[in-house]
């Protein structure tokens, strides 16, 4: 994979998240990255508003940024208006309602032209459902498969509200069985580095593995 993973445990596009974004930009090695801002996720609530959001906050940090508003199959599979996806730097998935985003983009063509974004050198970056849905599994209610992006990695977003206690009990099932859950607070990204991965933003990153917990801050890196 030539391109770059980033999950951001959520409350994206704010002056909290400049920074971190900041270095998604840069990593592109675009003058004026081109972004497209994808809010399948918030289909059912207010997708217009979640994209423009995003294509403000973008243009404001020197990229430049577009919607791409695919709400549901028709749209993942409809190919001249994904089009625009075969020259962007990053694709960017908001939040929202991960079993729609999932069931969205589940053998579409968007998720193939995701991929191969990422194979050319692409970012692709989802912030709490759109992290949630690139692991191997999720838990939205209950646990499934999730789209394996990431394999081996289950996402936790909003990481900063729950209880490092609790999460390691409900996430010991998946990590028997050899996963890695990864808590990210809001704010804050695990950006896929080599063959590793490093956080950025305010919070911090927990990676759950093996029975255990281990927290990590923002410039730390580690291997799953």
């Amino acid at each position: 994979m030539a391109g770059k993973i980033a999950l951001v445990g959520g409350d994206e596009f704010g002056l909290s998240c400049v920074e971190m974004d900041g270095e998604l930009l840069k990593a592109t090695g675009a003058e004026r990255p081109r972004v497209l801002v994808v809010p399948t996720a918030a289909a059912l609530e207010r997708p217009s508003l979640a994209a423009n959001n995003g294509v403000r906050y973008f243009d404001m940090l020197g990229a430049d940024a577009a919607p791409l508003l695919v709400l549901n199959r028709d749209d993942a599979n409809d190919e001249a208006l994904l089009s625009a996806v075969d020259k962007a730097d990053v694709i960017y998935l908001t939040g929202g309602n991960p079993s729609h985003l999932l069931d969205t983009l589940r053998e579409s063509l968007l998720l193939q032209k995701m991929l191969e974004a990422l194979e050319r050198g692409a970012v692709l970056a989802g912030s709490s459902a759109g992290a949630m849905v690139m692991g191997q599994r999720m838990r939205f209610r209950q646990w499934g498969d999730a789209l394996n992006i990431t394999p081996g990695i289950v996402t936790l977003p909003h990481h900063e509200r729950s209880s490092r206690g609790q999460t390691l009990s409900d996430v010991r099932f998946e990590t028997q069985a050899g996963l890695a859950a990864l808590g990210i607070d809001g704010a804050t990204g695990c950006v896929s580095d080599g063959d590793g991965w490093r956080v950025l933003g305010a919070g911090s990153v927990t990676l759950y593995k093996g029975g255990d917990w281990e927290k990590f801050e923002s410039g730390e890196r580690f291997v799953i």
